[in-house]
């Protein structure tokens, strides 16, 4: 089997997700710190294979540098994932990646940018209380939906593990680590401690922050 790195600090969300990913998936990697206070992909050969300086970037062997967390995992869902994973039928692989795409977006970027970036990632003095609130109040209408569906199934997508999981699971950590009031949503909460169970979600997505807090 080739040998799959990764650039990308531990404590960025969108490394997070790759590496309970490839955790999942079985696979071997080796681990390049980058980005945030780790430097690296200001560098001259990290822009080569990323022009936008972000983070993640995974090389598996010899092929082409991938950027983009959602391009990387599914391209290590197409190479290395099952069937329940990552179905190879396009019919029913559309009904895994239509909420793994809602997720990432929906859910994972508006949590991301508009409340854990607003609330730790600011200084005290400069945190915008009125607009966290509304962002938590966007944020739980569309977990509402999430909590709906998993009130008919295990997991997102299906009564297995799938890709969506790690497209919504990723962040779901930090919002329930963080200082805020949350909406009551029994089967959300249900499926956080599900995925709480799993050993690649302990090892990579419950890990600490600490180093963001402003």
């Amino acid at each position: 089997m080739s040998i799959i790195t990764i650039w990308g600090r531990k404590s960025s969300v969108n490394v997070q997700l790759v590496l309970w990913a490839l955790d999942e998936l079985g696979l071997d990697f080796d681990r390049i710190d980058a980005g945030f206070i780790y430097g690296v992909v200001d560098s001259a050969d990290f822009c080569r294979m990323n022009p936008n300086r972000l983070v993640p970037v995974l090389v598996d062997g010899d092929g082409a540098p991938i950027f983009e967390s959602a391009a990387i995992l599914r391209y290590l869902a197409d190479c290395y994932g099952g069937h329940n994973f990552w179905p190879k039928n396009a019919v029913a692989r559309a009904q895994v990646d239509k909420w793994a795409e809602w997720a990432k977006w929906n859910v994972g970027h508006a949590f991301i940018v508009s409340v854990f970036y607003g609330l730790v990632r600011t200084p005290a003095d400069k945190i915008d209380h009125n607009a966290i609130r509304a962002a938590i109040g966007h944020l739980e209408k569309v977990l509402e939906l999430a909590d709906t569906k998993l009130a008919t199934s295990t997991y997102i997508a299906s009564s297995q593990f799938t890709l969506a999981d790690i497209m919504l699971g990723y962040c779901l950590y930090r919002y329930y680590d963080i200082d805020i009031t949350r909406a009551e949503l029994p089967n959300l909460r249900r499926y956080y401690d599900l995925l709480s169970t799993r050993p690649a979600f302990q090892r990579h997505v419950m890990a600490s922050y600490d180093e963001l807090r402003a």
